[in-house]
């Protein structure tokens, strides 16, 4: 990924993050020769050195994918920047973002139990504190059914590379600007941008 110096994000926690808070992520690999991608929840393992997630097993994308290395991208926020906020008319639009990229080697989980211990974190990891559904409280002759729908896999991390591009390229008096125009939009992206863009300002 093209990251310039000042976009770049060096603190591993901070990628950590992006990636357990932006978590449905898009996975590249090659197949027959072509680059495949699919859309699917990756879940972080405790330390951090292993992205678990599953396929459909009528998705070809697993065929051909063990020892692969392949590309994970999980999407943070982003939003339009407008050259109208700025103090001058000599400017472009641009947009502000957030994203982490994920290198590593696919192994296929073919252990029963690691399958369901994945499958087990990633139901906790979404459903609510107090929701009442628990995977370990459904008929198990059901879950057993449904997990032979699906091929588990884990990727080995090899590399992280993270990149934050929140006008660090311009002047605290303009990102001030595009932080005020962006607190008046209530879309979701646009707020966490500014959030971001005021905490990093803060450094």
């Amino acid at each position: 990924m093209y990251i310039p110096s000042h976009f770049r994000v060096t603190d591993e926690t901070v990628a950590y993050d992006i990636m357990k808070e932006h978590s449905f992520a898009t996975l590249f690999s090659q197949h027959n020769g072509m680059p495949f991608a699919t859309h699917l929840p990756l879940i972080l393992n405790k330390e951090n050195t292993y992205l678990y997630g599953h396929f459909a097993r009528p998705n070809p994308q697993w065929k051909d994918i063990k020892n692969q290395s392949v590309l994970a991208i999980f999407h943070g926020p982003h939003c339009y920047i407008s050259p109208s906020w700025y103090e001058t008319n000599k400017a472009v639009p641009t947009w502000n973002y957030v994203t982490v990229h994920v290198y590593g080697k696919v192994e296929l989980v073919e252990d029963e139990k690691e399958l369901m211990d994945s499958l087990h974190e990633m139901v906790l990891n979404y459903e609510t504190p107090n929701s009442s559904y628990r995977l370990q409280d459904v008929d198990a002759e059901f879950i057993t059914g449904m997990s032979k729908g699906i091929q588990g896999f884990k990727i080995r991390i090899n590399k992280i590379e993270g990149k934050a591009k929140l006008s660090q390229n311009h002047s605290t008096e303009r990102q001030e600007l595009v932080i005020n125009q962006l607190e008046e939009i209530p879309n979701t992206d646009e707020q966490q941008i500014s959030s971001l863009m005021k905490a990093n300002l803060k450094k």
